[in-house]
């Protein structure tokens, strides 16, 4: 079997090792591919894995003897399915392999916007705390999350991952989910306007959806608390970006944590990376090499089940 990777470089960029791949069939690795020089390099590809390089219908008019698509990522939309479909090509996703990585990301977040250790490690190395007159030196209070209450917008593996970790501080968990479920000592369900009114940290672990694009807008972002903060480890387009922008710079919400934007890279003038108390991570949370092994390896997994006859984790 022929295999192309389309752009291994998010996945692998030199810290993992492609052998198990590779013993799969005649294997080449890009870093990264545009469209054209996917349809070139693929051109009697069998099987093709991907990461964000589009897989379009006309891309795949183009390969008569692809067979499989394997998306090394949850989230399968680079790829038109129903084409795949068509074509009768096998495209499948790895889902579940980030969940403690990106639970761990987003609650360093939420510490980093009530501890503000960056912020105070950055201004001893300037030399503030040499010149400070008291013995304990910090730019600005810090907030005990001990009684506070997290706010969940989606009750997923991720969501229930990150609440995990906030109830070890302490702090009691408020969660909107789309299937109806009853409260718990440990968790109260309640509808998303309820969260968006009463939580003290608000993080949104839901897909995008037509019924979750801009989930956070200028109506709910002005329910919030004064003193809430807002965190995104899921997609960048849940948040109306001019709106939180706003709401950040005019101090009606105390601080954002986001990983995601609506666009990425983001373009120069997206006003959220240079917004009062806003922190940008670009889109790394997924990132660990623990994480980035997982999905390898289901990766290769799903090949490996391709070529067997029995795939699994399909999606078309």
């Amino acid at each position: 079997m022929k295999i192309v990777v389309l752009d291994g470089h998010t996945l692998n960029p030199g810290d993992l090792s492609w052998a198990e791949l590779e013993a799969l069939g005649e294997c080449s690795i890009h870093a990264r591919s545009t469209l054209e020089e996917s349809a070139e390099r693929a051109t009697d590809a069998e099987a093709i894995i991907t990461n964000k390089a589009p897989v379009t219908a006309d891309l795949m008019s183009e390969l008569p003897t692809l067979k499989y698509v394997g998306v090394t990522a949850t989230g399968f939309n680079i790829v038109d399915v129903e084409a795949a479909r068509a074509h009768g090509i096998t495209v499948t996703n790895v889902p579940a392999y980030g969940t403690r990585s990106v639970a761990q990301h987003a609650i360093s977040l939420l510490l980093e916007l009530t501890n503000h250790v960056g912020r105070n490690s950055r201004s001893v190395a300037s030399g503030k705390w040499v010149t400070a007159e008291d013995w304990c030196f910090t730019e600005t209070a810090i907030t005990e999350l001990d009684q506070l209450t997290l706010g969940i917008i989606g009750w997923g593996r991720i969501g229930q991952a990150t609440a995990e970790i906030a109830r070890a501080l302490g702090m009691k968990i408020m969660a909107a989910s789309r299937t109806d479920r009853d409260s718990t000592d440990e968790v109260q369900f309640v509808d998303v306007k309820t969260v968006f009114a009463q939580a003290d940290i608000i993080s949104l672990h839901c897909p995008l959806t037509p019924d979750t694009d801009q989930l956070v807008n200028a109506a709910r972002l002005a329910s919030m608390k004064r003193t809430a903060r807002l965190i995104n480890t899921s997609r960048g387009q849940l948040i109306d970006e001019a709106a939180l922008a706003d709401a950040l710079n005019n101090d009606r919400i105390a601080g954002a944590g986001l990983d995601v934007l609506s666009t990425e890279p983001p373009k120069p003038d997206n006003p959220l990376p240079s917004a009062k108390n806003c922190i940008v991570t670009a889109h790394n949370a997924w990132a660990s090499c623990a994480a980035r092994q997982r999905l390898l390896n289901f990766s290769i997994a799903n090949l490996s089940a391709f070529i067997s006859g029995s795939p699994q984790n399909v999606v078309s």
